[in-house]
């Protein structure tokens, strides 16, 4: 075969490989802009939605109440808005919000494993729930990987958000409780195909709700079979983190969401107890901000706050101090394995308490994978940690 005709096929080959390559990008990029017209058509009248019925709050823990299925739904999937019955930690029925995915592949014969994902801060307002957002799905960590492993993702709003109700933030019983009930209203739109077997996955503030969940479960949830855990930079040490960040501006900007978020679910904790009278003046304002898009002009609020933001240490002033202890995770073992990703360059969530924790959940008696990594801020780890995350979760899986 001459030179000239082996470089002709070459050439040939080059091109087909090309052709099929930018037919598959071009197919991508065409389902991903008919996803964004579909969430475009749905902006008009989503506030609709967020309104609960007079007997939203009726029926049992993961009822649903209703259900709207969404036009711009991720690639080969289908995927539901939803809102669902749920309990708080005074044991009182509340309301949540979340997204449902579910991939378009055939449900294995026992059914789809549902992931409960839970998310991290954005914010307190309603208009801060991930559910509620332009592109409900962008802030799933792995949600890709996921369908395209057959998993059904459902990914709670917590109570407070979305639709009305007293903010729930780093409360780790509510928050526990919303994702594992948003798993009972996932497996009660038939077409989800949802098994028992439920994976919690979570990042930061997320981590403390899937950790709380796994701690519940049993107890309050006792048809599912948690078979997997896994927590990227969990805010599972509230006295640690609370610690860690008094006198800078992430105190602030958390301290603003949590603290007016306890004083409303515990009366023995009002923010005149805790917080500055400057700290009680500005406070609202951040309130009404959520965080990822806003983060500049928070800092820009908060920052005189800095050293000004509360008359005494809460780790150490009651009921501030019980309460953080109360809502912190690690309180009791559970059976399902654990995965615990750190990044050592966070510096939001300390690496030292992560892995006193990990420590702390392995000297419960308990199955923990402790995966570190180097160059992860707070903003990444979640992403970063997820072909170790789904390696294990396979091994898991697969037992």
């Amino acid at each position: 075969m001459g030179t000239s005709t082996r470089r002709a096929r070459r050439h040939r080959f080059v091109i087909a490989f090309m052709a099929a390559t930018l037919a598959v990008v071009g197919g991508v990029v065409a389902a991903e802009e008919l996803r964004i017209v579909g969430d475009a058509l749905e902006r008009p009248g989503i506030d609709e939605f967020y309104v609960q019925p007079d007997d939203a709050a009726g029926g049992e823990p993961g009822a649903l109440v209703k259900a709207d299925a969404l036009l711009g739904a991720p690639l080969a999937s289908r995927a539901w808005r939803i809102m669902y019955r749920t309990t708080d930690v005074h044991g009182e029925p509340a309301v949540a919000t979340g997204v449902l995915v579910v991939p378009l592949v055939p449900a294995p014969p026992g059914g789809r494993t549902v992931v409960s994902w839970g998310h991290p801060t954005t914010g307190a307002a309603r208009d801060c729930a991930p559910s509620y957002g332009f592109d409900p799905f962008v802030g799933i960590e792995g949600l890709r990987f996921l369908l395209n492993r057959g998993y059904a993702v459902v990914a709670t709003d917590y109570v407070g958000m979305g639709t009305s109700g007293t903010d729930s933030y780093l409360v780790g019983v509510t928050g526990g409780n919303a994702v594992l009930d948003a798993v009972r209203a996932a497996r009660a739109i038939v077409e989800t195909r949802a098994s028992e077997r439920v994976v919690l996955w979570g990042h930061s503030q997320g981590g403390q709700a899937v950790l709380f969940a796994a701690q519940q479960a049993a107890d309050y949830a006792p048809e599912l079979n948690v078979v997997a855990v896994a927590a990227a930079a969990p805010a599972a040490d509230l006295p640690g983190l609370m610690s860690a960040h008094l006198d800078d501006i992430s105190g602030v900007t958390i301290g603003s969401y949590a603290f007016t978020a306890y004083a409303d679910v515990y009366p023995q904790a009002p923010v005149d107890g805790i917080l500055t009278p400057a700290a009680r003046e500005i406070v609202p304002r951040m309130n009404e901000l959520c965080l990822l898009s806003n983060i500049s002009t928070l800092h820009e609020i908060g920052q005189p706050l800095v050293g000004d933001f509360t008359m005494s240490d809460p780790t150490t002033t009651e009921p501030w101090a019980s309460l953080l202890e109360q809502n912190s995770a690690g309180a009791e073992a559970f059976d399902a394995p654990l995965f615990l990703a750190q990044g050592l360059s966070d510096e939001l969530v300390v690496p030292s308490d992560t892995t006193a924790f990990a420590q702390h959940e392995a000297e419960l008696g308990m199955d923990v994978t402790y995966h570190e990594i180097p160059f992860a801020d707070h903003g990444t780890v979640a992403y970063l940690a997820l072909p170790a995350m789904l390696r294990w979760l396979a091994e898991v899986s697969a037992r």
